[in-house]
């Protein structure tokens, strides 16, 4: 029986890699779980390997725990697919997604096909380990969600009061929303009386020193 070598990368940390070793009669399945294996993440989570191009644009889909979108959808599932199915190319890759609910992406590409298996190797078989793989959910940023707090209250928690010195507060607001109008009619009366003040007061000078005399005209 044949051997699939596949190199798989993480799309994000390039100083990981594995090698790996799979029969070509085993199903996309045995490649997903040896992954895992390698990486000593769990594999009970909903993912995919997609067909790819060289520029790892994905193509057809290949599922594991697929949820009802892709089951309506029709998506071949991993443990009713063999590797043998896809490999057209002798540098096959396949772009693959672990757990869509915080993801990790790969890249995984057939290296060579061998022909003999090793004598007593169980496949899949990792072969080849460089760099430690992330935590599992290492890349997922989780931020800390603060309690809600009263809006009331919260110009006087800044300031490091009580609710209770709100009734202090509360005497003072009162009062002066309650002063404010008597204060600004009274400032409006200032106005006016000041602009008509000065009205005549300009209309006089202009007729004491710019206005003709009758007695000029006679």
């Amino acid at each position: 029986m044949a051997l699939y070598r596949f190199r798989v990368t993480f799309e994000d940390y390039d100083d990981v890699m594995r090698e790996i070793d799979v029969k070509s009669n085993q199903t996309f399945e045995d490649l997903h779980r040896a992954i895992h294996q390698s990486t000593g993440y769990n594999p009970e989570f909903s993912s995919s390997f997609y067909i790819s191009n060289d520029q790892w644009t994905k193509g057809e889909e290949i599922t594991y725990l697929p949820n009802q979108k892709r089951i309506d959808r029709g998506v071949s599932l991993m443990n009713k697919v063999k590797l043998l199915s896809f490999i057209d190319d002798p540098h096959q890759k396949f772009y693959y997604t672990f757990n869509f609910d915080r993801p990790f992406d790969f890249h995984v590409e057939l290296m060579k096909i061998i022909l003999d298996e090793t004598p007593g190797t169980v496949y899949p078989a990792v072969i080849k380990s460089v760099g430690e793989a992330p935590k599992q959910f290492g890349n997922v940023f989780n931020p800390t969600v603060i309690p809600p707090t009263n809006e009331d209250f919260d110009f006087l928690n800044e300031m490091a009061f009580n609710p209770e010195d709100t009734e202090d507060f509360s005497e003072v607001t009162d009062t002066g929303v309650d002063e404010l109008p008597e204060e600004k009619h009274a400032e409006e009366g200032e106005e006016e009386d000041d602009e008509f003040g000065n009205e005549f007061a300009d209309d006089e000078g202009f007729e004491d020193d710019d206005k003709p005399h009758r007695g000029d005209d006679y």
